[in-house]
């Protein structure tokens, strides 16, 4: 039997999702929307660019989501990005008989709204950051003025990771105040902000599948599955030093995070989660992304994304030692508490190459040079890369975005994952090219 999925979203998560998928025996082919360079190239999937297709120029995206999953015969879609989700998609393509990896609009509030999201944690007893809300720029000051620094600023909406200021002087604080709800610098994303308590402490993240469904909350079966810990590198430079972007590097499992600190995850975090998921009555099929910072106090949650980290995914799904597939269909028909998620022993280094200038303006369209073929342990995985369309037939890539590609390379220890990551990647080359030279060395992580 034919089956096909659809995998929406263009950056190296959904590369590194397609790539799983594409993997198991039971899938035939992966529809990419839009897809990249590099699951243009990637077996068993096909990218349908909606911009390159005049049929589709008069249509909403998510129309288009559900016409060309239509189309092309797909039975499920996995939606990558956090935009699509809070725009509703989970739920025009559940309304068009498509069952959907990714939460219904209600649960993906818990990321396209800070607000949202501190009340539902303070509701249901989740261990987080002290906080309060403002709509109005001057009460905001007043209550930084009150609290002091160091402290952090974020954005309610949605703003591409650029909605978060950890200020540690009062200035800093008091402009990003400023540049979100007067100056409007993120559009509506800015014009409510929570203003959070600083936290010292390590950051870790823990995705983690989700099925909550109406019939499996009556059988008791509703559930999140973690899998194993993994660290995002957000500063740009060797040290976490220099400003903040999407994600310099990853690495999975971890070896600083203890079973304890686990099990305080679990009872702290993750069961009242699960429990305000229930009491909601959330229809919430898919995945949820837990940034966690370890303090001396506990573990603290800092926020809620409703997907697969970036780019986390690219360290975690090497590990998989199951049908990633197969967890699909679980989480969507409700039996995922019985699914078996078993991991590889070893690790995942898997440090990003960026484009010179990232995370300001930089080059688009520059040639990449790549090793000739990969090793077993190796994979590449693209975000921020095309073909050339320059030729019709070419199968080169060019770039076009910031963060161009991870190196993923597995272990058996952290230092050998380190060791295959940046040696492939030293074999990589393209005008600009920069990264980080220390991402999974645990004096490098990223603290606050």
């Amino acid at each position: 039997m034919s089956m096909k999925v659809l995998v929406i979203g263009s950056g190296g998560r959904e590369h590194t999702i397609s790539w799983a998928l594409a993997k198991s025996p039971s899938i035939t082919e992966v529809i990419c929307v839009p897809g990249n360079g590099g699951t243009a190239s990637e077996s068993k999937c096909k990218n349908i660019d909606p911009s390159q297709f005049p049929c589709f120029s008069n249509m909403n995206i998510l129309d288009t989501y559900v016409a060309i999953a239509k189309k092309e015969g797909c039975q499920i879609a996995v939606i990558g990005p956090e935009d699509p989700l809070a725009a509703g998609a989970a739920d025009i393509l559940w309304n068009a008989g498509i069952p959907v990896v990714g939460p219904k609009s209600k649960g993906a509030s818990l990321e396209a709204s800070k607000d949202v999201a501190k009340q539902f944690m303070q509701k249901y007893g989740v261990s987080c950051a002290e906080s309060k809300t403002f709509c109005n720029a001057d009460d905001a000051k007043a209550y930084i003025n009150k609290k002091g620094v160091p402290i952090v600023v974020k954005a309610d909406g949605l703003a591409a990771g650029k909605g978060v200021v950890v200020a540690t002087t009062m200035n800093a604080a008091l402009d990003a105040v400023d540049e979100f709800m007067t100056q409007g610098t993120l559009g509506s994303a800015g014009k409510k902000i929570v203003i959070e308590e600083y936290l010292q402490g390590t950051e870790i993240s823990v995705l983690s599948a989700v099925s909550v469904t109406p019939e499996n909350i009556v059988s008791n079966k509703a559930c999140i599955i973690p899998f194993v810990p993994a660290r995002d590198h957000k500063r740009l430079l060797d040290g976490a030093k220099g400003p903040n972007t999407g994600g310099m590097g990853a690495i999975a499992p971890l070896q600083d995070v203890t079973p304890e600190q686990m099990q305080a995850f679990d009872e702290e975090i993750l069961k009242p989660t699960l429990n305000g998921m229930i009491a909601e009555e959330m229809d919430y099929r898919g995945f949820i992304f837990f940034g966690i910072m370890l303090t001396k106090n506990g573990p603290k949650l800092l926020e809620y994304n409703v997907r697969l980290g970036d780019p986390e995914t690219q360290a975690v799904l090497p590990l998989m030692d199951f049908d990633f597939y197969q967890l699909c269909k679980s989480i969507i028909d409700g039996s995922l508490k019985d699914f078996n998620c078993k991991w590889k022993p070893g690790y995942v280094c898997a440090p990003v190459a960026v484009s010179g200038g990232y995370p300001q303006k930089y080059k688009r369209g520059v040639s990449l040079i790549l090793p000739p073929e990969h090793k077993e342990n190796i994979k590449i995985f693209f975000a921020g890369a095309t073909l050339d369309r320059r030729s019709a037939t070419s199968t080169n890539l060019v770039t076009s975005g910031g963060r161009v590609l991870a190196v993923s390379a597995y272990g058996s220890t952290p230092e050998q994952a380190r060791e295959y990551a940046y040696e492939t990647m030293e074999t990589i080359h393209f005008e600009g090219m920069f990264y980080r030279k220390d991402i999974g060395i645990p004096g490098a992580a990223d603290s606050k």
